[in-house]
């Protein structure tokens, strides 16, 4: 099947929200997106082409629809009902993938028509669809951001995390493949105190090189951080004390290696954070505990004293235990953040109010021709 065999509409009914990279911003993006279009009283659909996660359910689920989990998260927040989440082509996974390059499968199959045809059955309201990970993931089963964008004769909004202006040359890139449906490009992740400078100098820059620019918006250490659960998994750490309090979202983290008096002063000055170090340390584990630390992770041998387990169950701290090294459990951390799915309520309501404060969609609903709201 050829993608690009569909006819141009005179408005699409499906917008896809993109990135250069994964873990740019994507989901945030469109469930600030959808927040304003649904209160422009324009219906809306969800949905993913290529799904990576279908966890919460059944793959095919109980009705036989594949729902990608990020899908499912998002709709639930925004209340939408299951017909307005729209099934995905296929699901991406290592078994999946290798049965289509031992084929030489290229192609979608019937389920992109299917989702061809299911748009053009929904012509008064919007689908967003948030394309795989990166500009060219999902080419190995014909569902690349640039292959369903022209499939569909959808514009796209790209969210980009920017980190100097280097970084623009993917986009660079992205405007060649994209063409004409590049709808629009929002910088993300960007420094507090860099905002202004961009908005009055680069924006203009990228706008001239033909990347609209719909907003700017600062980097969140909430949206980056982690629960406590999602570091003991990746961890596949032992829980001393409090498992009930694995929900903790962690923004930081500090190494307990120095003396106490250090440690202390050092402590004060950050918020939400995981704290390594050895478990024999007791004198750093108390001071951590007197901080805003979120967890406790102890790495080397032996096991806390009872009255740190004692102290921390009345402080609510939990306190992990794992086999790594110091240096192995840091980078893990490290690697973490930012690179976790938005499934947090607290992290939905933020991105709410990041999108509302830093972009402006008015010159894509123009793009859209979406209904002006009364």
């Amino acid at each position: 099947m050829d993608l690009g065999s569909a006819s141009t509409a005179a408005r699409s009914s499906a917008l896809l929200i993109g990135s250069c990279a994964p873990f740019s911003g994507k989901s945030a993006l469109v469930l600030g997106l959808a927040r304003q279009l649904l209160q422009r009283g324009v219906p809306v659909r969800l949905g993913k082409p290529l799904a990576d996660s279908a966890e919460s359910a059944p793959v095919g689920g109980s009705d036989g629809r594949l729902i990608d989990d990020d899908v499912r998260f998002v709709g639930q927040i925004l209340g939408l009902a299951d017909e307005q989440l729209v099934p995905s082509v296929l699901l991406k996974d290592s078994q999946t993938a290798r049965q289509r390059l031992l084929e030489g499968n290229l192609l979608p199959g019937d389920g992109f028509a299917a989702l061809r045809q299911q748009l053009q059955t929904y012509p008064e309201g919007l689908t967003v669809m948030e394309a795989s990970g990166s500009l060219n993931d999902g080419r190995l089963y014909g569902l690349s951001l640039a292959q369903v964008a022209e499939g569909l004769q959808a514009p796209v909004l790209l969210v980009h995390a920017w980190e100097d202006s280097g970084s623009v040359e993917p986009l660079l890139a992205a405007r060649e493949q994209l063409g004409d449906l590049l709808a629009g490009v929002v910088l993300n992740g960007v420094p507090p105190d860099q905002v202004n400078a961009l908005r009055s100098e680069v924006v203009p820059a990228l706008e001239r090189l033909g990347l609209p620019v719909l907003g700017v918006m600062p980097r969140s250490p909430l949206l980056r951080s982690v629960t406590v659960e999602e570091l003991a998994r990746r961890l596949d750490a032992r829980t001393l004390c409090c498992a009930e309090r694995h929900d903790l979202l962690v923004e930081t983290l500090s190494i307990g290696a120095m003396n106490v008096n250090s440690a202390m002063e050092f402590f004060r000055r950050r918020r939400n954070m995981a704290v390594v170090t050895g478990a024999d340390r007791t004198d750093i584990q108390l001071a951590a505990l007197e901080a805003s630390t979120q967890c406790l992770i102890l790495t080397g041998a032996g096991d806390p004293l009872p009255q740190l387990i004692s102290r921390a169950e009345e402080l609510e701290v939990p306190i992990l235990k794992v086999e790594h090294d110091t240096l192995t459990t840091v980078e893990v951390i490290e690697n973490a953040f930012g690179q976790v799915r938005l499934h947090e309520s607290v992290k939905a309501t933020y991105a709410f109010r990041l999108v509302e404060e830093h972009c402006d969609f008015e010159p894509l609903f123009t793009r859209l021709r979406l209904p002006v709201p009364a």
